[in-house]
């Protein structure tokens, strides 16, 4: 078991749990300066981050804005820019704890694109669609969502000359659980290979709200089942998936869901199929 559990995080290059709080400093600096040297290799000064309420946007716009605060600092160039979105499809249900993030984020800007509009539009389009069991056509539309809110955000991105940050981490990516080419897509990721427990203490490290650190995480895609939470979408909880990535012993069950749940959505971590 433990063998596999540790060529699956060599594979998603998971990170090993923090030492000490110097290490996770470490860390912070180390992705901080990840985040500038992708803005300055593409030429660009703007990035573009989608900001949902929960703690993984949260602790990646908090790397986000303080890479560009040091670069401005050091460069003297006004023109270095973070830009939070916010992405609701019509009213979203825990509005405030999305903008309790933005207050204590302090971008340099926030955009607000409602995507229900253009989501209902293209639902309506799609023959497919019609005579669909409602489950089946809630999740489809779920993943629209998803796609939409990357959709605005690249054009946000285009308009402004900027990259698209993307909040994907190893607890996420071993699960494949993140809409393909929706949220999975994106130009930088800079929480990629931290475990869930990582990201909180990251953002915790910040000084973040502690009801954000910990709140229950969702997707919130699903009309038929709003806020589920993601544990409930797994079967297994975030603290199994992060023991699992660190290589330490889970209940079997546990085991079980995440080996098959890893394998069966392998396609969403490779690029498309080709001849």
């Amino acid at each position: 078991m433990q063998l596999v559990q540790l060529e699956i995080a060599r594979q998603l290059k998971v990170q090993p749990p923090f030492a000490d709080q110097a290490a996770l400093e470490a860390e912070v600096t180390r992705r901080v300066a990840f985040i500038q040297r992708c803005l300055n290799d593409s030429g660009l000064k703007t990035l573009v981050l989608g900001i949902s309420g929960g703690v993984d946007s949260l602790t990646a716009a908090l790397l986000a804005q303080r890479a560009i605060n040091e670069l401005r600092e050091q460069t003297g160039d006004e023109h270095y820019r973070f830009i939070a979105v916010r992405l609701p499809y019509h009213v979203q249900h825990d509005e405030h704890d999305a903008q309790a993030c933005i207050d204590f984020i302090k971008p340099d800007e926030v955009h607000t694109v409602n995507i229900a509009p253009a989501v209902r539009a293209l639902a309506t389009e799609v023959k497919a669609l019609e005579g669909g069991k409602p489950a089946m056509v809630d999740f489809v539309v779920g993943n629209t969502k998803a796609r939409m809110r990357m959709v605005a955000q690249y054009t946000i991105a285009g308009a402004r000359a900027g990259l698209v940050i993307g909040t994907d981490h190893a607890a996420e990516a071993v699960m494949g659980f993140f809409t393909k080419f929706g949220d999975g897509a994106c130009d930088l990721a800079p929480l990629s290979g931290l475990v869930k427990n990582q990201v909180r203490n990251i953002a915790r490290s910040f000084g973040a709200p502690e009801a954000l650190v910990e709140k229950v995480p969702t997707a919130d895609l699903e009309d038929l089942e709003p806020g589920k939470p993601d544990e409930a979408s797994h079967g297994v909880t975030y603290a199994e998936i992060d023991a699992f990535l660190h290589g330490e012993r889970v209940r079997k069950e546990a085991y079980v869901i995440i080996r098959r749940t890893y394998e069966k959505t392998q396609h969403k971590r490779e690029m498309p199929f080709a001849p």
